[in-house]
């Protein structure tokens, strides 16, 4: 009878499950940002939840958990309970270059998540104070040759974006500059704007307005083309840096063990998002990259993800990277 009574249980519990899933979401979705507020991935993520919370019929709140490169949000958010109703966006820094970086961190990129689907890439620019002396990219390495202990690179922390691609441009120019950590992207970059650090690689997304702006210089773009929306940066390998060719990507992740059901939900509302002409546009005019089909389910994220896993790892590790 006792094995009967556990079994009638356990089909229970499946079936009041089903029906939360069935019927989600009936209250608001906390979405996580691992950084500070005006980043690229609080930007990607402002505008993808715009449309998402119509689709659902629930609004999603961002909230911004910022600290160590981005671990503490993704940390608190992959230990939260997985019914959907808190998601994160993660990127490259903290489902890529993290486990490299950080030796004791608290969560598997590859394992500890439900996959959503990629929000959008993000292609990196060099970029500098508007009175750096270099106005291009030849004229910055021959700088930096002679002069780069007295330069400070900024970052939005250790294993963040803007830190593991700048650790990938520095090892390949050969120079250590002094690294200037921040809580995100956006208060380093105001600092950049402000003379107070020198250089820095960051997401296009976050640079874009700034450079069009006249507020800092940018050098080069790391992709093999030009982006539309700065047509005049020429690309790493038209400046003489073919070797440095990396772009960001951010994207939509639940906790470990969320139902299949409300997984799909989310995707769904994703995906819609991202076929939105008014995203698209808002995504395109700051120089995001859209995903493909295959990046936009949660089979091509996660195999994204173990790539990034796979790719980062031995970069950072060559170039002595690490959080410690």
């Amino acid at each position: 009878m006792k094995k009967i009574a556990l079994a009638l249980a356990a089909v229970a519990g499946l079936a009041a499950t089903g029906a939360q899933a069935q019927n989600y979401p009936t209250r608001p979705i906390t979405m996580i940002v691992p950084f500070a507020a005006g980043g690229p991935t609080d930007v990607v993520a402002r505008i993808v939840t715009d449309h998402m919370s119509r689709t659902l019929g629930q609004q999603i709140v961002i909230e911004n958990v910022a600290g160590a490169g981005g671990t503490t949000g993704i940390t608190r958010a992959a230990q939260s309970q997985p019914d959907g109703y808190t998601i994160m966006m993660g990127h490259m820094g903290t489902h890529g270059a993290a486990p490299a970086l950080y030796p004791n961190l608290k969560y598997d990129p590859t394992k500890d998540f439900a996959a959503i689907g990629m929000a959008a890439g993000t292609p990196i620019v060099i970029v500098a104070k508007k009175d750096f002396p270099a106005n291009d990219l030849k004229g910055f390495l021959d700088y930096m040759k002679t002069n780069a202990e007295k330069v400070n690179m900024a970052h939005a922390g250790v294993g963040s974006v803007s830190h593991s691609t700048g650790i990938l441009f520095n090892s390949i120019i050969k120079v250590k500059p002094t690294m200037v950590a921040y809580r995100g992207t956006g208060p380093a970059l105001n600092d950049l704007m402000a003379n107070t650090v020198d250089y820095m690689t960051d997401q296009i997304v976050n640079v874009a307005p700034q450079i069009q702006g006249g507020n800092i210089k940018a050098f080069a773009i790391a992709t093999p083309e030009r982006s539309p929306v700065l047509p005049n940066v020429p690309t790493t390998k038209e400046a003489g840096l073919g070797d440095y060719q990396v772009s960001a990507w951010n994207a939509v992740f639940a906790p470990k063990g969320t139902p299949p059901d409300v997984v799909k939900k989310l995707n769904e509302a994703l995906v819609k998002s991202l076929d939105d002409e008014n995203t698209k546009k808002r995504l395109l005019e700051l120089g995001g990259v859209l995903p493909s089909a295959e990046e936009k389910t949660p089979e091509g994220l996660q195999k994204l993800v173990d790539s990034e896993v796979a790719r980062w790892t031995p970069v950072l590790k060559a170039a002595g990277a690490s959080a410690e």
